[in-house]
């Protein structure tokens, strides 16, 4: 019985440390799959493709292009729809 009292604390101690260094190894390797998951976030979204996609967003023209401010489409649609649906 003193056997068995003397081994329980260290026993518990080991057991206790397997199941946190468990939980510390699941969480280091999900925190690595979203550094992952962030970096690949980054390089996509300074690509060139992307950074061209945002100045368009942004109302950004480069130089050579001519910008075209397009009013009132709804009334238009609304105005030429009739005729586009009758054509179809």
């Amino acid at each position: 019985m003193l056997i068995g009292l003397l081994y329980y604390r260290p026993l518990h101690d080991y057991f206790s440390s397997r199941a946190q260094r468990a939980a510390r190894i699941a969480e280091v390797s999900k925190l690595e799959h979203q550094r992952a998951a962030l970096e690949r976030k980054v390089r996509e979204a300074s690509s060139p493709a992307a950074l061209a996609a945002e100045e368009r967003l942004l109302g950004y023209i480069r130089s050579g292009e001519h910008l075209f401010l397009v009013k009132n489409i709804p009334q238009w649609r609304r105005h030429n729809g009739a005729r586009h649906d009758v054509a179809r």
